[in-house]
């Protein structure tokens, strides 16, 4: 089985030799597990009774807004009376856990402080499973503060803190030989030079490059350096109908034929109305699952870490978008971006 592995690493060109790459290498169950790359920030859940309190912090309703040390500190201090829940956050990491609590050997690489956030963002892998590989620096560790509203919609206080001081150094070429399939989040491709790095150690490894767009804001912003990366380096591509068109222009479906033409596979997220899958000429509606949604936090994660679990279990592109529409529906019913113990039972139960 080894000498298959290392045979098939020798492959890595064009467009069609990459996708028999993907083709043999899950026919012959040759990709085992996943590495993600990400902003590593503590979730800090906060559910409101209206909206004023947006009003009184000076967030905008919907938006994710990046603050420094101060300010974060002066709306945890505002909002230390509501309700409030931690979890280790990121959208890698979000979508890390979810491949873990699916079977997969999961990984990831990140940047925390040497505090107790830090601590507990290390000890909330870790009871999933995952092989942290996290630098540490003497910058407190990155906190994402969500206020959740009545309508599940989301508004972020975002301070990143150790998570954006990575750098390419940082980087360990080891620890990508170790694994099959890479998996980065939109929210680092400010960080060219670091993104870089990081896909040319996947590139050399021979990894499978999964990315997932993360906000219609990044892709505004970083629009000729994405579609760059993409041609050259992604095989799989995650976005939502906001995202898709920052990128193409477009609306879902042209978009989705859009994104085919320039990666192996791609998903295009259309909320209620379920996805959208493509590869080569083949075409796949993923309908959405009926939940009762009370915070969207991490759905767009966990469906990414549904379909790249059942890629490395071997299962269709069907089945791929069922598993990832059943765990973004599900995670949509409870605060936060994580599942539930009972929400897992149910999805292991519904034999996806």
């Amino acid at each position: 089985m080894r000498l298959l592995k290392d045979s098939a690493k020798k492959i890595y060109f064009s467009k069609p030799t990459k996708l028999f790459l993907i083709y043999f290498r899950a026919k012959f169950n040759l990709m085992k597990n996943i590495l993600g790359i990400g902003n590593a920030l503590v979730d800090i859940m906060t559910r409101l009774e209206n909206d004023n309190h947006l009003k009184t912090i000076g967030l905008k309703k919907g938006s994710m807004e990046l603050v420094e040390k101060e300010q974060v500190e002066n709306i945890l201090e505002a909002s230390k009376s509501l309700k409030q829940s931690l979890a280790s956050g990121g959208s890698a990491a979000n979508t890390i856990h979810g491949t873990a609590r699916l079977g997969i050997e999961s990984g990831y690489i990140g940047k925390i402080g040497k505090d107790n956030f830090g601590d507990f963002f290390t000890k909330d892998l870790e009871k999933s499973k995952i092989q942290t590989h996290l630098i540490h620096s003497s910058t407190e560790t990155g906190k994402a503060i969500a206020f959740i509203s009545p309508d599940a919609e989301r508004t972020f206080a975002t301070y990143l803190g150790a998570a954006v001081e990575m750098v390419p150094d940082d980087l360990n070429p080891h620890i990508f030989s170790a694994y099959d399939v890479f998996h980065i989040e939109g929210y680092l491709l400010f960080n060219h030079d670091l993104i870089i790095k990081a896909l040319e150690l996947a590139k050399k490894s021979n990894m499978l490059v999964s990315l997932d767009m993360a906000s219609f804001n990044v892709v505004e912003a970083n629009r000729d350096f994405l579609k760059d990366i993409i041609k050259k380096y992604v095989n799989i591509v995650f976005a939502n109908e906001e995202e898709a068109k920052a990128y193409t222009l477009a609306e879902p479906e042209e978009a989705l034929h859009l994104f085919a033409e320039e990666t192996n596979i791609a998903v295009v997220k259309i909320g209620k109305a379920g996805s959208m899958i493509k590869r080569n000429k083949a075409i796949y509606n993923i309908p959405a699952i009926n939940a009762n949604a009370i915070d969207t936090t991490g759905a767009g994660d966990l469906y990414a870490a549904g379909f790249l679990a059942g890629m490395i279990k071997n299962k269709s592109l069907e089945e791929c978008g069922n598993i990832g529409s059943l765990i973004a529906g599900k995670v949509t019913e409870v605060i936060g971006a994580k599942l539930n113990d009972n929400q897992w039972q149910a999805v292991y139960s519904s034999g996806k």
